[in-house]
């Protein structure tokens, strides 16, 4: 039997595209998607979106660095119900010394369902801020859009 691999997603134009089904877990009583839920989702698309780049936050975090969100602003758009097909939508749009900043988008087809911006700092083992490594910075490529600080 081979292994088989959960469903990654896919970067296209410097963005990391992961595709979602709504689920009852995912709802209230009504079948309208809990708020978490989206928290939930888009931590995946993060985790996925560094995957796909080439980044192993296991190996990462071996090497005494680990990501932690340091603030999230979302915005709900429009409710997602019970058997919604969503796509996250994660891009990185600013690195500092020691973080990065991810808009996130969660869509149903065209339609914009919720927005997040994201900051994520890098901490150390002593869960003090460090700088990001240099190849991780060359890994993230963000496009037209880039802005380092």
């Amino acid at each position: 039997m081979t292994d088989l691999a959960p469903e990654a997603g896919t970067l296209m134009d410097g963005a990391h595209l992961l595709p979602m089904r709504v689920y009852w877990e995912d709802t209230d009583a009504g079948g309208i998607v809990y708020h978490a839920s989206y928290i939930r989702w888009m931590e995946r698309g993060r985790t996925e979106y560094l995957r796909a780049l080439g980044l192993d936050q296991r190996m990462m975090q071996a090497a005494g660095m680990r990501f932690i969100v340091k603030s999230m602003k979302i915005e709900f758009r429009r409710p997602a119900l019970f058997d919604d097909s969503l796509l996250i939508r994660t891009q990185c749009t600013k690195i500092g010394g020691a973080s990065l900043r991810l808009d996130q988008r969660v869509m149903r087809g065209a339609e914009g369902v919720a927005d997040a911006e994201v900051l994520c700092v890098a901490i150390d083992d002593d869960d003090k801020p460090m700088r990001l490594p240099d190849e991780l910075r060359r890994r993230l490529d963000m496009g037209p859009s880039r802005n380092t600080v």
